[in-house]
């Protein structure tokens, strides 16, 4: 028997191997992924929920679910305390979709203004209503917090800026996420 050329068996084979592949059924498609059926709560007195969609900023992600403004004080478990200018509260939802351990800072969240500045949360209404400042965000752990901001009376709030932690291994801070709350 006499040897093809080498150019002639390789084209015999590519298309051999190319009808094979044609010809294999189409996989099945994937059935959606099953959720979490949760009881709906009612939004708390003078909240109103918000709809926004989830932000991811790092290793966090965040949702945005209500907002109250104009709050002149407010009553801890053992005080009341008088606002500066007004107290905003925004409820968020925190959680870590990733595999490590990730953290929360309170602190480094901001309110944004229709004037351009960005407020910080006020720390000490946030030790009053028992908010938690720093915390570990585990893997696959979700949270849900409030974060307590005094701004000016007559500011009009706009949006928030979330900040997550870096992933495993980054260096420095994340660059914020963005709810708009108008």
């Amino acid at each position: 028997m006499r040897n093809l050329p080498k150019p002639f068996t390789g084209a015999v084979l590519a298309s051999a191997l190319l009808t094979s592949c044609s010809a294999q059924p189409s996989p099945a498609p994937t059935a959606p992924t099953p959720t979490y059926q949760l009881t709906p709560r009612p939004v708390r007195p003078g909240e109103r929920p918000v709809t926004a969609a989830p932000v991811t900023d790092g290793d966090t992600r965040f949702q945005v679910i209500g907002l109250q403004t104009g709050l002149s004080e407010f009553v801890g478990s053992h005080g009341e305390w008088r606002a500066k200018g007004q107290y905003v509260v925004v409820r968020i939802v925190a959680d870590n979709p990733g595999r490590t351990n990730s953290r929360f800072v309170a602190g480094r969240q901001r309110l944004l203004t229709a004037d351009g500045a960005a407020h910080a949360v006020d720390r000490f209404a946030q030790a009053i209503k028992r908010q938690p400042d720093t915390l570990p965000l585990g893997a696959e752990v979700r949270i849900e917090m409030d974060l307590w901001f005094d701004i000016p009376r007559d500011a009009k709030v706009t949006g928030v800026r979330l900040y997550g932690d870096p992933p495993l291994g980054v260096g420095g801070t994340t660059q914020g996420a963005t709810v708009p709350l108008t």
